[in-house]
């Protein structure tokens, strides 16, 4: 990459742009920006080898994460390694187009080291993006549950907020994601 290239997408464009792209096969050689990869099977800390673009990054790692065979049958997927566990940090939140449409939904982990439900909080996160399909004829919105993105990082203590959404685009009245760790 170029000097001072950074990867830093918003969360709108990591749904609508990248994972949109990837679930559509629209760009093969987006799989170089975000590499495909069963992240589970990592360590956290090892994930910062992955990848063309975010290879040696300091901050944050993206990953096209496939559905587990486990899921497609109904079940939960495995979000354990062989030192810990990715725990869920609080509820699914919506992610909005800069026009005020729900485009996708996110999840919230923290990563703990060793076995649940004992195990240490560690200050590696991670946020888990799916689309919501756009054109589904229920009026209930239906996930896309084939790929989805997962964005890793550690927690740095710095409140530089991640989506860069204007915040006039679509009214100042929506809800913004939280979760119970307080971030």
């Amino acid at each position: 990459m170029l000097p001072g290239f950074r990867f830093y997408p918003t969360e709108e464009e990591i749904v609508s742009f990248y994972l949109h792209s990837k679930l559509e096969d629209k760009n093969p050689e987006i799989d170089r920006v975000i590499p495909i990869l069963d992240i589970h099977q990592f360590e956290p800390w090892d994930l910062s080898t992955h990848g063309e673009v975010c290879l040696g990054d300091a901050e944050q790692w993206f990953f096209f994460v496939p559905r587990q065979e486990r899921e497609v049958r109904g079940g939960r997927p495995n979000r354990t390694s062989a030192s810990g566990y990715w725990k869920n940090t609080g509820s699914q939140c919506h992610v909005y187009s800069s026009g005020g449409k729900v485009i996708g939904v996110k999840k919230s982990f923290v990563f703990y080291k060793g076995k649940t439900p004992k195990g240490t909080k560690t200050k590696w996160e991670m946020n888990e993006y799916k689309v919501i399909q756009q054109d589904s004829p229920s009026s209930v919105p239906q996930l896309r549950n084939e790929v989805n993105v997962c964005r890793v990082y550690v927690v740095s203590g710095s409140f530089r907020a991640f989506d860069r959404r204007p915040t006039q685009a679509a009214g100042n009245d929506q809800v913004e994601c939280g979760n119970s760790e307080g971030h």
